[in-house]
């Protein structure tokens, strides 16, 4: 665990107190359960239910000694529950209680990461809607490519935030799971039947078979989908890096009047929240692999994957919490600078629309070889010479007396680029009928809202 970036909420989970409050749960519901068959008595099954507990420190000391938590925690409860406690655990191996119980702390985890997910999902919704019509310069291999919108980039986002969302439900589903089936999952001492009655209680479904343990490949899926969520907020916080660097500078993330980038450069703005997100993503992709690591156990089970599920399970539904987080407050409350984005957009002369110029060309007769002959041409000799493009273009009698003036100009036209952002955003929103209020955009030191 990472305290650090722990929320309460989530620290909580993973406490100690409350592993073993949930252990106590399942062991309840499943003497409670064999009670209502006839199995245990219902004297002991109602001394239990009113009288299991257990001390924190007491558990820990007999562990001291027996080496085994199960064995420490079911002695810990006897203890204060008296003779009935013979039918406490009864029927049961270790696994039917940690598996099934690491399920419900799953459970718990995965309801706050959802509603992290969520909000995540309404901030980037609310901000693409704010720069929809907002243009700046397509990049691709880090170089100029065609006009796009900001809100078209963070529409992008959204909808790959959506997948996340539909992704962590089915793995988090999928780990909704308990399992009573005995030392080899035979259910020499209880029968399958009663499995799914006590998982019921529990609000489980019943893995449809085990071993001594519930099969790690639901496990590697939930850490595999969290390290899938780790990357959509890497890849966020690298384009923000990307775009707060100083020869861009159209994006920056939030910097306070108080705040210091650097201990002997004053005029640092580092993204420094940017980084943190990018760093400990890499954690939870590495915790993922640990996982793929645990699926394969010797024969029906062995203990090699227990040591790591302690670390990889509450640190990964950890970090994603606090990424997620992180990433909401980051696009909440980043800087935009609309007229930079306009600088860079015009700063190569037109270069970014030779695309329209080829396809206008190709459509009056020249080949798609001369055309894309005739665009770079002009293009590389306004690259290396700083000129500009259009004008370039313009003055080229072979493409003007093939191409009316009129329709090349209109290939320069960034509205005719962009006609088709609205209709991308009804399909990114399910048509949800949105429309985007007017945004004062200016190039300041204040977020653009």
């Amino acid at each position: 665990m990472i305290p650090r970036y722990t929320r309460p909420e989530m620290a909580r989970i993973w406490s100690d107190e409350n592993r073993f409050r949930t252990w106590l749960a399942v062991e309840v519901a499943a003497t409670e359960t064999l009670a209502e068959a006839g199995m245990v008595p219902k004297e002991a099954a109602k001394a239990i239910r009113e009288r299991a507990d257990f001390n924190l420190a007491r558990i820990h000391e007999i562990e001291a000694e027996v080496r085994h938590d199960v064995i420490a925690f079911t002695a810990a409860v006897a203890e204060i529950v008296g003779p009935e406690a013979r039918w406490f655990h009864y029927g049961l191996t270790s696994n039917d209680v940690v598996d099934t119980a690491q399920a419900l702390l799953v459970r718990q985890a995965a309801s706050i990461i959802a509603e992290d997910l969520q909000r995540l999902g309404e901030v980037l919704k609310r901000r693409a809607w704010e720069f929809k019509d907002t243009p700046m310069v397509g990049r691709t291999h880090g170089v100029h490519a065609e006009p796009i919108t900001f809100g078209f980039k963070l529409a992008n986002w959204y909808s790959e935030v959506q997948r996340d969302i539909a992704r962590f439900e089915r793995a988090a589903e999928d780990m909704r799971v308990g399992k009573f089936s005995g030392a080899v999952g035979t259910f020499a001492h209880l029968s399958p039947e009663l499995e799914e009655k006590i998982c019921a209680r529990l609000g489980l479904n019943a893995a449809a078979i085990s071993s001594q343990v519930i099969q790690r490949d639901r496990h590697a899926s939930y850490l595999a989908t969290l390290a899938v969520i780790a990357c959509t907020l890497d890849k966020i916080a690298t384009e923000i890096r990307h775009l707060q660097r100083t020869e861009v500078r159209e994006v920056e993330e939030f910097f306070s009047e108080k705040q210091k980038g650097s201990s002997a450069m004053p005029h640092k703005r580092n993204p420094v929240t940017c980084e943190q997100i990018s760093g400990l993503a890499r954690v939870v992709r590495a915790n993922a692999q640990a996982g793929f690591e645990n699926v394969a156990l010797w024969h029906e089970r062995d203990i090699s994957h227990s040591s790591a599920e302690r670390v990889i399970i509450p640190d990964s539904t950890t970090l994603v919490d606090y990424l997620l987080q992180k990433t909401a407050n980051l696009l909440d409350t980043m800087f935009v600078y609309p007229e930079r984005m306009k600088i860079n957009l015009e700063s190569t002369g037109g270069l970014v629309f030779s695309g329209q110029l080829l396809l206008d060309l190709v459509e009056h007769g020249v080949s798609r070889e001369d055309a894309y002959r005739m665009a770079q041409r002009h293009a590389m000799h306004a690259w290396k010479e700083g000129l500009n493009f259009r004008e370039l273009v313009l003055k080229d009698k072979e493409i003007t007396k093939r191409v009316p003036r009129e329709q090349i100009e209109r290939a320069f036209d960034l509205k005719r680029q962009l006609r088709n952002i609205d209709k991308i955003f009804a399909r990114v929103f399910d048509n949800s009928g949105e429309k985007s209020r007017p945004v004062h955009n200016k190039s300041s030191g204040r977020r653009s809202r």
